[in-house]
């Protein structure tokens, strides 16, 4: 299957957080998206793996996504090496994406900037025909496949936007996916320990940083992601 857009996070949670809105609104335009999870998260606070696992299926419905895939890396302690880039590049000569989103390139938790440089890196030698690599359980070689761009959503962290985009209209159902991952986030009658996400004023703040970069463009609601190249365009009325 060939994707239009195809986004990785470290974490299943980390794109519906960075870029939930984004993928609706394409997916409404009739782009094809799908979404790799690098690792399942079982380093996290709440809940376990297996949640987690169960949470991003769920997640992945509610935003209409055509592929979902886990590539199972070591929470906390993947690195951008050889092995870790060819299972990587794998899933972008799977899915040939003109598109790649990935993690913000520096923040807060460690595995967001591994997993930044790591997809990064695995797009840029995707595209180099001396590399070899197959599908497991295939005897078919995978053919080159280099995306056109490489785009980074905003995490934790905040970070000046290279670009945003209208999201207006698809802010609940990025809330609803978010919320999907119902161990991770506020709810009053979990005994588990608190985190920096699990407060109740966690996805206030995704909404209000949604509400702030629409505000600086005139937009209710607006999704910032930032660039490794210049983004060009045709003509200067494409930037309206």
């Amino acid at each position: 299957m060939k994707l239009d857009i195809l986004a990785f996070g470290a974490h299943p949670d980390d794109v519906e957080l960075g870029a939930g809105a984004t993928i609706a609104k394409e997916i409404a335009n009739g782009k094809k998206v799908g979404i790799i999870d690098l690792t399942r998260g079982e380093l996290g606070t709440r809940g376990s793996a297996e949640i987690r696992d169960g949470e991003a299926t769920a997640a992945a419905k509610i935003l209409d996504v055509s592929i979902r895939e886990n590539l199972e890396f070591a929470d906390g302690f993947f690195i951008n090496d050889k092995a870790h880039q060819i299972e990587v590049i794998r899933m972008v000569r799977k899915y040939q994406p003109e598109i790649v989103l990935c993690n913000a390139i520096a923040d807060r938790h460690i595995d967001h900037g591994k997993g930044s440089n790591l997809v990064s890196d695995a797009c840029f030698l995707s595209g180099l025909k001396k590399i070899d690599t197959k599908l497991v359980g295939q005897e078919t070689h995978q053919n080159p496949w280099r995306p056109k761009v490489v785009y980074h959503y905003i995490q934790w962290k905040n970070v000046e936007p290279d670009f945003v985009v209208n999201v207006t209209g698809f802010m609940d159902k990025k809330t609803s996916a978010i919320l999907a991952y119902s161990s991770q986030f506020y709810d009053p009658r979990s005994d588990e320990p608190e985190t920096p996400i699990s407060s109740k004023t966690f996805i206030e703040s995704v909404n209000y940083r949604a509400r702030d970069l629409g505000r600086l463009v005139g937009v209710d609601y607006a999704e910032g992601f930032t660039v490794e190249r210049y983004a060009a365009v045709e003509k200067l009325d494409d930037l309206i």
